[in-house]
């Protein structure tokens, strides 16, 4: 009875044994064969690790093709840390070490032991690089930092180094084991200091952790990227795509050497509007002033043929890195020469009367006439033309004659009969009062003032016609850029079509196919109620403040050139002292228009003797171009700021001097009750810390202490015979190590 039993046991045994290697057959084949291409690849991922190479720059050059930012060749000394360790282990036997205190994944402290590479560096290294008087001071904090986080990425040593110091270690050869002489592509600011403002500059990312590849690499060394203006406007033509090294890793961890290295691609060329010999004459041309800025503008399509900003700064300063002391002087300079004036918000004075001008034509008021009796009293405010402290009047006027005279109590009038709101929607349809949408960093859109604007940043207060007759000419809570002044007079200039500005001509990938960037058009007055006639009184009015007996700008006669502009000053005051802005715009030649310029002077006392010189200037020697004139581009050293007062300028004399000529335009001083103070200009540019370019941390205050490296004796395999010696005795810690909490 009993065996039957048994045998169905055995059976059922057998078969549950069969169906259990069956299963392990399956899945030995599912493991060996059916993903054999998966586990093929996580043997090999985990015996390989990856490093990032950083990717090429494109160039930046001018409309013409000229280059203007390139990459060049910078020889760095590096250190290859595991190499560098590996050797000291070979050498000495044990590592050094040092205990942190460092936060754990549940954000507990935690005390972890860590190789002390600053003594292994400090030991194994830097004592025979000082034998052959090629060491030099170093932040150990950064070299630890450094290995911690991507040890397979060489650690500068020492950065651009000259051809002196290359030549010494081609030379001897040094044969220390993981020192090399690397070569990376660095940024060059061809014309130094030329452009700053335009081009800005670059530097490593302030996190690299929040960058979209970073997991896809063991080893991380980013681009570096644009902080500001054309470099981080324009990053991601530029930037290029990054190459990788393979590198093979045994079963302890240790690099052994390359696979393969996939280099990077270079980023795309851009081709900017700017001609570059058109900037050089605007920046010598200012660099008679101490603070202001220049712009030139095409008002055939709305691209910048050249925009200045004085003082400025070097980007070269920046490559590969800067001092902090260096930084710190140039950021908080009084003059503050990282600020692009030409896309800073000003008082644009006697200027702002253009496009009153075009807002009164548009609401009927081009015909009518009005008195200047020297002046205008609204409420209790009796507001002077610039004329009554001369003793005189410019009696009745039209417009294009008060344009001539820039009369102020002509202005006064016409904007109160022409009314705030006209004013306002033709200011929209200019794009004042709003940013320009240029590709640089921090434009200031300016403020275009009015109704709404008051209520919204002064409710204690009411829209008056005082508010209005300030507004008029330019000053009271109007703000605005040269480059929107300069945008101005190209709409002006070219009959009535307003461009959005750019400084971009073109984009040519590394293929060679190209992006055009074509003219924008923002509005065209002809369609906002305007017509042609009307423009063209505007136009006459220009003409005639530059080109008849009594107008504000001789000084800005250009001979065998027609100029048309309008001259403005604005009252300011700095530390109680006087700092009028002085402005011009203007348009050449008259028929045919192919240039648009506005130049602003901080500290001068009229626009008609400092910037109608400069723009003369300016003007004369871009027309001459075309006949064969060389300006005789090259690399220019950085404008220097100054708060000097500017009385006028005479370029007809060696070096652009002050003099005390008397000027015959209105000077701010005589517009008593026409300024508003609360807004007057802006302030110093407040500047982000994702600004900052490469800032060089410096070396340790003292040298770092060479500790001699003892060898360590290897410690001795136990055998059995000593389980019967006893326990051994602890073996005391390396003189050489150290504690350190951070």
């Amino acid at each position: 009875m009993g065996e039957p039993r048994t045998d169905l046991r055995i059976h059922l045994i057998g078969v549950l044994t069969l169906a259990a290697l069956g299963g392990l057959a399956a899945q030995l084949w599912n493991v060996t064969v059916r993903k054999h291409q998966y586990y093929s690849s996580q043997i090999l991922n985990s015996s390989q690790v990856t490093v990032r190479i950083p990717s090429v720059r494109g160039e930046i050059k001018d409309r013409n093709g000229l280059t203007l930012v390139r990459n060049r060749a910078s020889y760095e000394v590096d250190f290859l840390l595991p190499a560098i360790v590996q050797s000291y282990r070979k050498s000495f036997g044990a590592l050094p070490t040092t205990q942190t205190v460092r936060p754990n994944l549940r954000g507990m402290a935690e005390e972890k032991v860590e190789t002390d590479i600053v003594t292994v560096v400090n030991a194994s290294i830097v004592p025979k690089l000082s034998k052959m008087d090629l060491s030099e001071p170093y932040s150990s904090s950064k070299l630890v930092a450094h290995y911690k986080t991507k040890p397979v990425v060489p650690f500068t040593y020492r950065e651009d180094i000259d051809f002196k110091t290359l030549a010494i270690f081609a030379e001897r050869d040094l044969g220390l084991p993981g020192i090399k002489v690397g070569q990376k592509p660095v940024r060059e600011y061809v014309y130094g200091a030329l452009a700053a403002q335009i081009l800005g500059y670059v530097g490593e990312p302030r996190d690299v952790n929040e960058l979209p590849d970073i997991s896809d690499y063991t080893y991380y060394e980013a681009d570096v990227e644009g902080k500001v203006n054309l470099e981080l406007t324009l990053d991601d033509y530029l930037k290029g795509k990054p190459g990788a090294r393979v590198l093979k890793k045994n079963v302890k961890g240790q690099i052994e050497g390359e696979i393969r290295e996939d280099p990077p691609e270079r980023g795309s060329d851009v081709y900017l509007s700017i001609d570059a010999r058109i900037q050089y004459i605007a920046e010598e041309a200012m660099r008679s002033v101490g603070r202001g800025a220049a712009v030139v503008v095409d008002p055939n399509n709305g691209e910048i043929l050249a925009m200045v900003s004085v003082p400025s700064y070097d980007p070269n300063t920046f490559i590969p890195s800067i001092s902090v002391k260096d930084w710190n002087a140039l950021k908080n300079a009084d003059a503050d020469p990282l600020t692009n004036r030409a896309i800073s918000a000003y008082a644009p004075g006697s200027t702002y009367k253009i496009p009153i001008a075009l807002a009164g034509l548009k609401a009927g008021e081009g015909n009518d006439k009005f008195y200047c009796s020297g002046g205008v009293t609204y409420g209790n405010t009796y507001m002077k033309c610039w004329i009554a402290d001369k003793g005189g009047s410019h009696g009745s006027q039209d417009l294009s004659t008060a344009l001539k005279n820039s009369c102020n109590a002509y202005f006064y009038q016409y904007g109160n009969a022409t009314g705030i709101d006209q004013i306002d929607a033709v200011g929209v349809a200019l794009g004042l009062g709003q940013k320009t949408g240029v590709e640089l960093s921090y434009e200031n859109g300016g403020i275009l003032p009015g109704k709404d604007w008051l209520a919204q940043n002064y409710p204690r207060e009411r829209w008056s016609n005082g508010y209005t007759a300030n507004t008029s000419i330019g000053q009271g809570f109007v703000l605005a850029s040269p480059l929107q002044m300069a945008m101005i007079a190209a709409t002006v200039a070219n009959g009535g079509v307003s461009y959005y500005p750019t400084l971009v001509h073109k984009i040519v990938h590394p293929d060679g196919t190209e992006i055009r960037k074509p003219g924008r058009i923002r509005t065209d007055l002809r369609n906002e109620g305007l017509t042609e006639e009307q423009i063209e009184k505007v136009r006459k009015g220009m003409w005639r403040v530059v080109n008849e007996e009594g107008g504000t700008a001789k000084a800005a006669r250009v001979p065998g050139t027609v100029v048309a502009g309008k001259t403005g000053t604005a009252q300011f005051f700095r530390d109680g002292k006087k700092d009028n802005h002085t402005w011009f715009i203007s348009f050449a030649p008259y028929d045919k228009p192919t240039l648009a310029v506005c130049v602003f002077i901080q500290g001068a006392k009229s626009g008609g003797g400092t910037a109608a010189p400069i723009a003369a200037k300016i003007i004369k020697d871009t027309m001459a171009l075309q006949t064969g004139y060389d300006p005789g581009l090259k690399p220019l050293k950085p404008a220097v700021g100054s708060f000097a007062f500017i009385e006028s300028i005479n370029f007809e004399r060696d070096v652009p001097a002050a003099a005390a000529a008397a000027s015959d335009e209105e000077t701010a001083e005589h517009t008593s009750g026409a300024s508003d103070q609360r807004v007057a200009s802006r302030g110093k540019s407040k500047r982000s810390d994702n600004d900052a370019p490469d800032i060089k941390q410096e070396a340790d205050s003292r040298p770092q202490k060479v500790r001699k490296a003892e060898p360590v004796a290897t410690p001795r395999k136990r055998s059995f015979w000593d389980f019967f010696r006893g326990k051994p005795k602890p073996t005391p810690a390396p003189a050489n190590s150290r504690n350190t909490r951070s």
